[in-house]
Formats: C-alpha cells, structure tokens, sequence
C-alpha cells in the first residue's frame, strides 16, 4: 500500500511518478548516496530511493522525505537555506522548513516543496492521499451546544462580499492583489443587482465587527483604526478556510 506520491517538476507520465509506502524515505538532490536505489526501484536494506535533481544551486545532498501513513516528514539538510512546503489548494498557505531541520511534518494532502536555487525556484510535488478523518466521536455527555467560532450564513450579502474578495486567491494566485471596491461592484452586480459602493464598503465593515476584527460601532471602546480592511479580513478567512473554493459557486453566474 502505497502512503504517498512524489511529482517530480518534469514529469510527463505515471511512470514518473515515485510512490512511497510507510517508512520508506527518498532522498533529493545532485547527487545519490552511497546505499540509494533508483527512483522507482525498492529501496533496500533501508536505504533510500533518490530524486536527481541536476541543477547547480542545488545541494548535492539536499534533503530527505520520509512517507508516513496518513502524513509525511519532510528533512532540510541544507546548512544555509530555508525550503517552503506551499499548499496548492490553500490560498497561500505554506510552511517553512528551516536548514537542518529533519523530520518536519507536513499536513497537506497536496503539496509543492520549493528550494531556492542560485536564483531560480526549484519544486516538485507530493500527494499525500491517505488523510485520515475521526469516524466517530467520544461521546461527552448533554449540555449546552458549542457556541460557533464564525458564525457566517452564506446566504447573506456580507457573504457573497466576502466570496469576492477572497475569489482571486483562492482561484490559484495566493498572492494576488485584492479586488478594490468598485471590482467588487461589478464582479456582484449580476448576483446582486442593487450592488453599489456604498452597500460593499458597509459589508466589508460590517463582516469586520462579525469576525471580531474591531468593535462594534455601539461599543463604549471602537479601538483603533483597522488599517487593511479587506487585508485582514481575506486573510482570516482564508486561514481558517471560512471561504473555500466550492464557496464561488455563490458567483457563478457573475461569470
């Protein structure tokens, strides 16, 4: 049973493709240790598998995957340069993996390892598609319901501002400008025919009180100005997946 799969960045087939069980490892970089095997043969007597990656800013051991059931762990053994795990499907979720760091674990189901190469960007993929999920869960006895930490209905117009704000990173530019609010006007405005100005900035102001981002205006404390509105707001939501990409559904039809 294969745990997870490793895309080399030129790869054109399924035959290109290395599949990794529990335990095994894959080493990466210029050159191939001394115990490796191929890339698509068994690893061995615990040696590793290794992924040639013949670019000059690259380490000729650069680091090591280790596959796991439902995750893997990624080991960073570069002396000098931070490697960026990004999630594809999240917007600009990342992390980062410090030099010499070993064993790192990595949450995504898809990912994309980034090294920083004599200034080029190497990257290659890994599937991980045995995420597990809790079946079923302890039964904690009666009581009062947990209050929700977003209360958002995505029926509301606040929503579908939010939706739109959120729209461009979430359609694969993690870091793309924002819609200003007039882009927004129009990307609502066949959902939303009464669309102005106006209604989008107090959506956006309102979604600001309702996500605890600031006070609200009957407050005796209104805090400081929230400088980057919209900033905070896509970023939050985007963080705690309060809009995701099956949410643009709600601007179908504004396309």
């Amino acid at each position: 049973m294969y745990s997870i799969i490793v895309v080399p960045a030129r790869a054109v087939s399924t035959h290109d493709q290395i599949r990794l069980a529990p335990g095994d490892r894959l080493h990466f970089g210029r050159t191939a240790p001394r115990d490796a095997t191929g890339p698509l043969g068994p690893a061995g007597a615990g040696g590793p598998r290794h992924l040639d990656i013949p670019h000059p800013g690259v380490s000729r051991s650069a680091g090591e995957i280790m596959a796991s059931g439902s995750h893997w762990a990624l080991s960073n053994f570069s002396p000098a340069c931070t490697y960026v795990v990004e999630n594809p499907e999240g917007a600009g979720e990342h992390i980062k993996i410090a030099p010499g760091r070993v064993g790192a674990p990595v949450p995504f189901e898809f990912s994309r390892v980034v090294l920083p190469a004599a200034g080029e960007l190497i990257d290659f993929a890994v599937w991980a598609p045995r995420h597990d999920y809790v079946q079923c869960v302890p039964d904690a006895g009666g009581g009062e319901p947990t209050a929700l930490a977003f209360p958002l209905d995505r029926a509301k117009r606040y929503f579908l501002v939010l939706a739109a704000l959120c729209e461009p990173r979430l359609r694969g530019a993690p870091h793309a400008p924002l819609p200003t609010v007039d882009a927004v006007v129009d990307r609502l405005r066949p959902v939303w025919p009464a669309a102005n100005r106006a209604a989008v900035q107090w959506n956006i102001d309102y979604l600001a009180v309702k996500l605890r981002l600031k006070p609200g205006p009957d407050s005796a404390d209104t805090g400081p100005r929230l400088n980057g509105k919209k900033e905070t707001l896509v970023s939050l939501a985007l963080r705690f997946d309060l809009v995701r990409e099956d949410d643009l559904e709600t601007l179908a039809v504004a396309r």
